[in-house]
């Protein structure tokens, strides 16, 4: 199990309330920052999700920690009649809905605010569920996994995009380097809230991804798991099936 990082080390809320202030602080910044941060290739990431889950032709997705709605709006070129982006911080979310609906889709995206661990949806619902950077602030990772498994449909798939760590020389150094040093001084130019970006980094650092990412999701009960590494393994795509 993943060691548990919190964006504000000296705050009594638990983390799934200091994730959502977080968020709710920086929404306003958050796209410009994740082009600057990611030097525009978390683009290219989504493009291959979509790309997945458009050989699936689900016709309902359900888009969790979808924050400012890039996924959800990307998702549309899957064909899906229903895509429903559901995250925690209101804030996110409000820059979303003013994306949704300046590029009319709002009769196809809806927009709500939802606890992942706490899913407001009956079991077997969507064709598909997808998580782009969110996994990684769930406060109880499997209790998170199980809820996206209880609202996906058999044979529904789940595309998570994740961060994860290069494994050789010299990109793991590098990797380190970056996140550690350069992130978060990005960060703060961008937003007054630096313990956000800090939190970013470690979260990323200690997250279980690759092979114990896929354990994990064996455990919950998925099948057919598959992890991509994307860009020298600065991130990794896990495509599994209910």
């Amino acid at each position: 199990m993943s060691k548990k990082v919190t964006p504000y080390k000296d705050s009594d809320l638990g983390k799934k309330e200091q994730v959502t202030q977080m968020f709710d602080t920086i929404s306003t910044n958050y796209d410009g920052l994740n082009r600057v941060i990611s030097f525009g290739i978390d683009i290219k990431w989504r493009k291959r999700v979509v790309a997945i889950l458009k050989k699936k032709n689900p016709t309902s997705i359900l888009d969790i920690a979808t924050g400012t709605g890039d996924l959800a709006i990307n998702l549309i070129e899957t064909g899906a009649s229903k895509i429903v982006g559901l995250d925690i911080s209101p804030g996110m979310l409000a820059v979303g809905k003013k994306k949704v609906t300046q590029k009319q889709l709002d009769k196809t995206i809806e927009m709500i605010v939802g606890d992942s661990e706490n899913l407001p949806f009956d079991e077997n619902t969507f064709d598909a569920v997808t998580v782009a950077f969110g996994v990684r602030n769930f406060e109880n990772l499997e209790l998170g996994l199980s809820e996206i498994y209880r609202v996906l449909k058999k044979g529904g798939t789940l595309a998570i995009l994740e961060t994860s760590v290069p494994t050789k020389t010299p990109f793991k150094q590098g990797y380190k380097f970056y996140t550690k040093q350069i992130m978060p001084k990005i960060g703060k130019l961008f937003s007054k809230d630096n313990s956000a970006y800090e939190y970013l980094s470690e979260s990323a650092a200690v997250f279980p991804y690759g092979k114990k990412f896929n354990n994990i999701l064996q455990k919950i009960g998925f099948i057919d798991i598959e992890d991509k590494p994307q860009t020298l393994g600065v991130a990794s795509i896990y495509v599994a099936t209910k």
